[in-house]
């Protein structure tokens, strides 16, 4: 696991859009796996600006992370619209090669034809990945199997609370989703995580230097070959080996310097 500690938001919220680039530039027709929120906004407007400076996504496939039981496409709070909002709509992008999995199918079979189509078009090369206060990733809350795949999830009092800011006055948020499960989280080749904000710092302390446990799922990642965790400083305050990590990171850009013509 490669920890990369920013001294802002904006410094982190770069690094991890310089790497989703990259592997698009390095691999046009790359696969990529997404994810929503208000963190990722700010991501996914800095890869509209670097479309706007000649970068293709016209054969880039994508899987996002998840989607609300019952919230058809043309839902105002359905992923699908969240993504053509902040990212689809602004890139050249092919939309038959956007999947996201259908909040208003039978959960079930949502979960059957995500999955096969992840195996039909993946693996995925870059899997982007947000960390819930509770340590969840995409929308597998603590006590979810380590080696789960797609499926629905009721979601924790506390996740839906959190994202009922999305959501008009008065409406409540789903109480289930499918998401991408863990085990099919985990067989993307790379996977990036950028967590934000004194609010996740405890959660980046338990999936970075925790044990690994279903009541943290973003500790697993701990058993992935090539995670790229990316934090502000105050997302990284509770770390207790952070200038460690500052340390590496230091030796590491060196290196790459010290490479480069």
């Amino acid at each position: 696991m490669h920890l990369i500690i920013c001294d802002s938001r904006q410094d982190a919220t770069a690094r991890t859009v310089a790497m989703m680039a990259a592997t698009v530039a390095d691999k046009p027709d790359a696969v990529l796996g997404l994810a929503t929120g208000g963190t990722m906004e700010k991501v996914y407007a800095g890869l509209i600006a670097a479309h706007r400076r000649g970068l293709s996504f016209a054969d880039v496939t994508s899987f996002n992370l998840d989607e609300y039981v019952g919230l058809a496409p043309d839902h105002p709070q359905s992923y699908r619209r969240y993504m053509q909002r902040h990212l689809f709509d602004h890139l050249d992008i092919d939309p038959a090669r956007t999947f996201i999995p259908r909040g208003d199918a039978e959960p079930e079979k949502a979960a059957a034809d995500f999955e096969a189509r992840i195996a039909a078009h993946g693996p995925i090369d870059l899997q982007l990945l947000g960390l819930g206060r509770n340590g969840h990733i995409g929308f597998n809350e603590p006590g979810s199997s380590l080696r789960s795949r797609t499926r629905e999830k009721v979601l924790t009092r506390s996740t839906r609370q959190a994202n009922a800011r999305f959501f008009d006055n008065g409406e409540e948020p789903p109480q289930t989703a499918v998401t991408m499960g863990i085990g099919t989280i985990m067989d993307a080749s790379a996977i990036v995580l950028l967590a934000l904000g004194e609010a996740k710092a405890e959660a980046v302390a338990r999936a970075v230097e925790g044990s690994v446990t279903a009541m943290c799922p973003g500790s697993v990642l701990q058993f992935h070959t090539d995670v790229t965790v990316i934090v502000d400083t105050a997302a990284a305050q509770a770390l207790q080996m952070g200038e460690h990590y500052r340390e590496v990171e230091r030796i590491r850009a060196a290196r790459l310097t010290s490479r480069s013509p």
